[in-house]
């Protein structure tokens, strides 16, 4: 070559333009895959059940008791109203209040109606209401059919199979097993009626709410307690950061069970934050009680021997001395009693405090007559506490973070309330020990009275004592009382739970259409681009002319005949006036290398299929409608083809030549087309490569030169054999066939290396079995298709049926 060109290696292309035209072709595909995205769609929507959502208001407030003093001591603060919100909280999301929730609800109890694509919940649409005994056997997960004859009597069905069901007692918890007999179970009740069976046991209320329809079907069925609890799924947002007020959400296919629901748990929420406030009330009440009993035996016993002394010496009245003497012992015995209880109660908040875990039970201070505020309030943050953490004990796992939180939080608190205690304890001691010694300077005063008025004293003294603290105590349990009765829960609802109408949150059918589109596009999207991205074949001329530097001298149509004779048979073709735009270009090529007299020009191809045959035998024919001696050379040895479609045999051939069996005219066969001949291969010769490679090969070409003004060389695949590259030394132009959709890029490699060297020249592509641009896009002006304003100029072949398009095909494939 007199030019060096710069051939691309072999690379994968990616054309937008083709792959567009490409997504354009594929529309039926398109749209039936929207039309089944869209159709699922509709299927899944119409049976989906609108998702409510149900909410209510309410604020964690920080009431403090009115009857609350620095005296009584009974009423506490958890840690402020923040500590409170974030108590509450985290209890609405806790598994233990859930469990009080369903409880108090009988969530367990499913109550079911058919629908039209599915059982729905029914949940107080039913005209009864189920009143089960819950500590007795219920059947679990299998319904129970409830079919009204009339306003107070129904059917209760059940179809068994023989052997064990599952049923669930949800007093205890415990799950067992009834065996049951095959049978369709069916009996009548009536409404008010007491159900006792091995299976089932409960009541039928009537819901007035609800008008009876008879022979309607309802079902009723009993869930897993602890599922039931786990299913459940409150969302539990502040109004705003900080904000003692907070809103409960819950969503659900029921919204009359979700505004119970809500407003259940805020109840059972409020109940349980008021026992919690009245903690300390209540079990300082309970060790008053125990107190009392105890002090009402001594005062008994203590007024029996004092009556019996009465009776027994006649003294009824201390004297003058004794008396003044008893009134000073009574002031000092009640100090001395008061210190007393208090230290007592120090030793046992120290046994509390260092050898147990639990702190619930430990009683007020203010019941020893502590009034020290940092005593009381130590002793309530720990007793709140501690009563936290049991309950999270229901929620969380021991060892949880939350545990480690708490018990950090008493250990701090135990640790200032034993140095207060120490404190405290040493100033009492002091005061203990003064108070001691008065006592016994008055003590050593009534051992001079006389001996009657000594045990009258005493005895009277004890009595005292024991009513001083008898007194006391009366004293605190009213207090304990007055400020367990004035407590209110925290717990303020402002807006309760209620089915104002709407609500409906789902299901997002817009979204399932919009996924349906979405979807139905990109599947066939995806399928055309890996399609068309994975494709190894040639599409167009575009991709040719990327792949390799050798230009494309034309585009052949798809032809439709069932042989290759089609400028021929249709001359006036789209396709005939392609051969006709070859013919031209090849002449352009001779003319621009000069030559003059006979002409050849070789047809090959990389592999066998691409239409080596069909273009030869065209090109030779429109040399030959355009008067010029032509003959068509039939080369592929190996696979000849020429003969079929002029109704010549192939008896003999250019292998009777070469291995001169035959003279010139003894291969030479004459066609019905006037100026064409034919000299087909001859019989398969067992060295085709040696015989090409021949002298007497060139001696072939140059005395047909003599004879004819344009040689055909109708020569084997070039990627398949070497055939072609010795014939190529007697070609003045090459033609190279490129089949559309089945000529793989790979093949462009080794004509590209050749045209590289310069091995070979003269060479152009055609390619062939073109479809318009339509499908597959880029004519680039080859072809000759014209479109609407080819009207005229070329016949309109007939549509043929699918048998004829079918043969068709299986003819191809061999062309």
């Amino acid at each position: 070559m007199s030019e060096e060109f710069d051939i691309q290696d072999v690379q994968a292309t990616f054309d937008i333009k083709g792959f567009l035209y490409k997504l354009l072709a594929h529309w039926p595909l398109f749209l039936i895959t929207l039309a089944i995205g869209l159709g699922i769609a509709y299927f899944i929507n119409v049976r989906k059940l609108p998702v409510y959502t149900m909410t209510n208001l309410i604020s964690i407030k920080d009431d403090q008791n009115p009857f609350f003093t620095s005296t009584t001591s009974l009423t506490f603060n958890w840690g402020g109203t923040t500590d409170k919100v974030n108590t509450a909280i985290i209890t609405l999301k806790s598994r233990s209040h859930n469990e009080r929730v369903v409880a108090r609800m009988q969530s367990y109890i499913n109550y079911r109606r058919q629908g039209e694509y599915k059982m729905l919940d029914a949940y107080k649409q039913t005209p009864f209401i189920v009143n089960s005994v819950s500590d007795a056997p219920q059947i679990l997960n299998a319904p129970l059919k409830v079919i009204f004859q009339d306003s107070i009597t129904f059917t209760l069905e059940k179809s068994f199979n023989d052997g064990n069901i599952s049923t669930f007692n949800y007093a205890t918890k415990e799950r067992g097993m009834v065996y049951r007999q095959q049978e369709e179970f069916k009996k009548s009740y009536t409404i008010g009626e007491r159900i006792t069976l091995p299976f089932f046991q409960g009541t039928f209320l009537p819901n007035p709410d609800i008008k009876v329809i008879p022979e309607k079907e309802f079902f009723i069925s009993f869930s897993d307690f602890d599922a039931t609890v786990k299913a459940i799924n409150v969302f539990v947002d502040p109004e705003s950061e900080g904000s003692s007020v907070f809103t409960m959400r819950m969503n659900g296919l029921n919204k009359t069970k979700l505004v119970d629901f809500l407003n259940t748990s805020v109840e059972v929420l409020s109940e349980n934050m008021l026992d919690r406030k009245n903690l300390f009330a209540t079990k300082t009440i309970d060790f008053i009680n125990n107190s009392l009993e105890e002090k009402s035996d001594d005062i008994q016993d203590v007024e029996k021997e004092l009556n019996d002394f009465r009776n027994k010496t006649n003294i009824y009245d201390l004297n003058a001395e004794g008396t003044e003497i008893k009134s000073k012992l009574n002031n000092l015995d009640t100090k001395k009693q008061a210190i007393e209880r208090q230290l007592n109660y120090y030793k046992t908040l120290e046994i509390y405090l260092n050898q147990k875990t639990d702190y619930r039970d430990v009683p007020a201070p203010s019941v020893a007559g502590i009034t020290e505020s940092s005593i009381s309030d130590a002793v309530s943050k720990i007793i709140v506490l501690a009563e936290e953490r049991n309950n999270m004990q229901y929620s969380f796992k021991e060892g949880a973070p939350v545990f480690a939180d708490i018990d950090r939080q008493i250990n701090s608190i135990k640790r200032v309330l034993l140095e207060n205690i120490n404190s405290s304890k040493g100033l009492l001691n002091q005061e203990l020990s003064k108070l001691k010694g008065d006592i016994n300077s008055y003590e050593y005063k009534i051992s001079k009275l006389p001996k009657e008025q000594q045990a009258l004293l005493k005895i009277e003294r004890r009595y005292n004592i024991n009513q001083g603290t008898y007194n006391l105590f009366l004293s605190k349990l009213s207090e304990a009382n007055l400020v367990k009765a004035a407590n209110v829960s925290d717990v303020l609802v402002i807006d309760s739970a209620k089915d104002t109408g709407g609500g409906q949150i789902g299901p997002n059918t817009q979204l399932n259409y919009m996924m349906a589109l979405l979807f139905g596009f990109l599947f066939p999207f995806v399928i055309v681009f890996i399609k068309a991205f994975f494709n190894t074949k040639i599409n167009n001329v575009k991709e040719i002319e990327v792949l390799s530097k050798i230009p494309v001298l034309g585009a052949i149509g798809k032809s439709n005949l069932s042989n290759n004779l089609v400028v021929l048979t249709k001359p006036k073709s789209a396709i005939a006036e392609s051969f006709r735009a070859i013919r031209s270009g090849l002449q352009f090529m001779y003319k621009k290398q000069g030559l003059a007299g006979a002409k050849t020009v070789l047809v090959t191809s990389s592999v066998s299929g691409e239409g080596k045959t069909f273009c030869s035998i065209n090109i030779a024919s429109v040399f030959a409608l355009s008067e010029k001696k032509t003959i068509l050379l039939g080369l592929d040895l190996r696979k000849p083809k020429i003969f079929g479609d002029f109704d010549i045999k192939n008896d003999v051939g250019v292998v009777n030549y070469l291995i001169n069996d035959k003279d010139l005219d003894g291969i030479i066969q004459k066609t019905n087309v006037e100026h064409l001949d034919i000299i087909t291969s001859g019989v398969i010769p067992p060295n085709p490569s040696e015989l090409l490679m021949s002298d007497k090969m060139e001696t072939l070409i140059e005395a047909l030169k003599e004879r004819y003004d344009y040689i055909v060389l109708d020569s084997p695949p070039l990627g398949l054999v070497s055939d072609s590259l010795e014939l190529i030394k007697y070609a003045d132009a090459t033609i190279y066939m490129v089949r559309q959709n089945y000529t793989k890029k790979g093949m462009f490699a080794l004509i590209n290396e050749k045209y590289k060297k310069g091995e070979i020249g003269n060479i152009s592509f055609v390619l062939n079995f073109f479809e318009d641009k339509a499908k597959y896009g880029y004519g680039y002006g080859y072809g000759y298709g014209y479109g609407n304003y080819g009207n005229g100029y070329h016949e309109h072949e007939e549509k043929r049926s699918f048998i004829q398009r079918l043969k068709l095909k299986l003819f191809k494939k061999n062309r």
